[in-house]
C-alpha cells in the first residue's frame, strides 16, 4: 500500500513522458483523459483502503514509508494519509479530472499540459508528504507551473499577474523556510519527520516567532488580509482549467499547511497568538465578500468570493476546537469543488459571448439552459443552500466558532456570518443579471450550449457538491479521526 501514495507522483511524471511523444491533439487528449481517470481510480481504491486500514488501526498517519535521501540534515522521502489528507486527495483528482475536459481545446495543449502534470505532482506531493524539507519542496514544485500557465495561456494583464503571482508566494515562502528551519534546529535538529517533531516540545519562546513566520508562510497562499490581492488578478488571467486548478487546490495548501505544520507543532504559540491572526482572516471573510459585490467581471467576482470563503478556512482553524476546524476542512472540500465549477462554467460563457462583464450579458437562461442551471446551483451551494456542500461546511464552522465562552470570539463569529448575507447578494445580482432579463446583444441569441466534455466537467463536479451535502457523516468521520491527535495536543496545554 506504500507504493500506492508514490504512485499520486509517478503517473502524472508518467503522463508527462508519454506527452513529449504525443504529435496531435488527439493523442495529447487521450493521454490526459487516461492519466486523470487512472488518477481518479487510484484515489477511489485508496480511499476504500483507507477507511478498511482505520477500522482497525488508531495510529495517526496510516502507510507510512520512509526513505532517507539526505542523512546529514535528516531530511527523508516520508509519505502517509490520514483522513484529512484523503480529503484532499480526492479533491485533487476530480479537479484534475474535470480540468483536463474544461482545457479541451487549448492552444499549445501538449506544452500546457506538461506544465499542469508538473502542477498536478507538486500538489500531491505536498498532501502526501511527512517530511517538512520534502513537503516544502512539493510546495515551491506547485508554484512554479503557475507563472508560465498564466504568463502564457493566460488573458488580460497576464504577465502583470503572473509576475505579481509568483512573487508574492515567493515572498510568503521566504517566511515559511525560516519557520521550517527554526523549527528542526530548535527542535534539536534530529528529524524533520512531522510525526516526530509532534512529539517533541519546541521551547514556548521560540514558538513565537516561528508560528507567525509559519503561518504567514502558508497564509499568504490562503489569501490571508492583507497578503490576498495576487489572487484576485491571477485568477482573472488565468486560464480556465488553471483558475479551477489554483483556486480549487493550490489555495488549500495554505491552509492543509497553517493546520498540519503550524497549529500541530506549535501548540503553545496557536494558542497565545491566534488572536492576531483571527482579526486578519476575519477581515479576509468580510472584505472579500465585500469586494466581490463591486465587480463587474464574472471571474473577478468569483476570485473575490475565493478570498473571503479561503478566509473562512483559517478563521475556523484558529478557533482550535474540532467543531470549528472540521468544519474548515470541509468548507477546504466544498470550496474547492464550488469555485471550480464556477471557473468552468465562466470559462464556457467566456469562450462564446468573449466577454465577463455581467453588463454585457442577459438572457443566457433561454440561450445556454444546461450552463445557466449549472451556475445557478454553483451560487446557491456558494451562499450555502441546504442540501448543498456550503451549508454544511459553513453551519459546522459557525456553530463551532460560537462554542467559545469569550466575548472576542462570538463577536469576530457574528461578524463573519455577515458575510452570508453579502454573499447572498452577489450570487444573486450576478445571476439575475447574466442569467434573466432582456438579451443586450443580438448575436447572443446564435451561441450553443455546453458541449459534451463540457457536460462531463460540470455535472461530475456538481455530483460531489450534492454528495458532501446530502451525506455529510461520511466525511464528519474520516475528519474526525485526524483531527483528535491534534486536539489532543490543544487541550493537555
Amino acid at each position: 500500500m506504500n507504493n500506492i501514495l508514490s504512485s499520486f507522483i509517478l503517473v502524472p511524471l508518467l503522463m508527462m513522458l508519454v506527452l513529449f511523444f504525443c504529435k496531435n491533439m488527439q493523442q495529447v487528449r487521450s493521454t490526459m483523459v487516461s492519466g486523470a481517470s487512472i488518477l481518479l481510480l487510484l484515489t477511489a481504491y485508496l480511499s476504500y483502503m483507507f477507511v478498511q486500514e482505520r477500522a482497525i488501526s488508531s495510529e495517526e498517519m496510516l502507510f507510512v514509508s520512509n526513505t532517507m535521501w539526505y542523512p546529514s540534515l535528516n531530511i527523508q522521502y516520508s509519505v502517509g494519509v490520514d483522513g484529512i489528507s484523503i480529503l484532499m486527495i480526492i479533491l485533487t483528482s476530480v479537479i484534475i479530472f474535470t480540468g483536463v475536459f474544461s482545457s479541451w481545446n487549448m492552444d499549445m495543449a501538449k506544452e500546457y499540459f506538461l506544465w499542469y502534470c508538473l502542477l498536478a505532482i507538486g500538489v500531491y506531493g505536498f498532501f502526501i508528504s511527512l517530511d517538512l524539507f520534502t513537503m516544502f519542496l512539493f510546495y515551491e514544485l506547485a508554484l512554479i507551473p503557475m507563472y508560465l500557465l498564466i504568463g502564457v495561456w493566460g488573458t488580460g494583464k497576464k504577465e502583470y499577474s503572473a509576475m505579481k503571482l509568483t512573487l508574492m508566494l515567493m515572498g510568503g515562502s521566504a517566511f515559511l523556510l525560516i519557520g521550517i528551519l527554526g523549527i528542526y534546529y530548535t527542535s534539536g535538529h534530529t528529524s524533520m519527520n512531522i510525526l516526530e517533531l509532534a512529539n517533541m516540545h519546541i521551547p514556548i519562546e521560540q514558538q513565537y516567532w516561528i508560528f507567525p513566520a509559519t503561518f504567514l508562510g502558508f497564509g499568504v497562499l490562503g489569501a490571508l488580509f492583507p497578503f490576498h490581492t495576487w489572487s484576485p488578478d491571477g485568477h482573472a488571467s488565468a486560464p480556465t482549467a488553471v483558475s479551477m486548478l489554483h483556486a480549487g487546490v493550490l489555495m488549500k495548501l495554505g491552509g492543509y499547511g497553517c493546520f498540519r505544520v503550524a497549529i500541530n507543532l506549535m501548540p503553545e504559540a496557536a494558542q497565545e497568538l491566534s488572536w492576531i491572526f483571527l482579526i486578519l482572516t476575519g477581515i479576509s471573510v468580510v472584505y472579500g465578500a465585500l469586494s466581490a459585490v463591486v465587480q463587474t467581471d464574472l471571474k473577478y467576482i468569483n476570485a473575490y468570493s475565493s478570498v473571503s470563503h479561503c478566509g473562512l478556512v483559517l478563521f475556523a482553524l484558529l478557533m482550535l476546537n474540532k467543531t470549528a476546524m472540521t468544519g474548515a476542512v470541509l468548507q477546504m472540500l466544498s470550496h474547492g469543488l464550488m469555485t471550480a465549477l464556477f471557473f468552468a462554467l465562466i470559462g464556457l460563457i467566456y469562450g462564446r459571448t468573449h466577454t465577463r462583464d455581467i453588463r454585457q450579458m442577459g438572457g443566457l437562461m433561454k440561450i445556454m439552459p444546461f450552463a445557466s442551471v449549472c451556475y445557478v446551483i454553483a451560487g446557491l451551494a456558494s451562499l450555502g443552500l441546504p442540501s448543498l456542500s456550503g451549508f454544511v461546511a459553513e453551519m459546522t464552522i459557525f456553530v463551532g466558532s460560537f462554542q467559545h465562552d469569550d466575548m472576542f470570539r462570538r463577536v469576530l463569529t457574528v461578524a463573519a456570518t455577515c458575510s452570508i448575507v453579502i454573499t447572498a447578494v452577489y450570487i444573486l445580482r450576478t445571476v439575475g443579471k447574466i442569467l434573466y432579463g432582456p438579451v443586450l446583444d443580438e448575436s447572443h441569441l446564435k451561441l450553443s450550449d455546453a458541449t459534451w466534455y463540457e457536460k462531463v466537467s460540470a455535472v461530475s463536479l456538481i455530483v460531489c457538491i450534492v454528495a458532501i451535502g446530502i451525506y455529510p457523516s461520511v466525511f464528519f468521520n474520516l475528519i474526525g479521526d485526524s483531527l483528535a491527535p491534534i486536539i489532543s495536543r490543544l487541550s493537555i496545554l
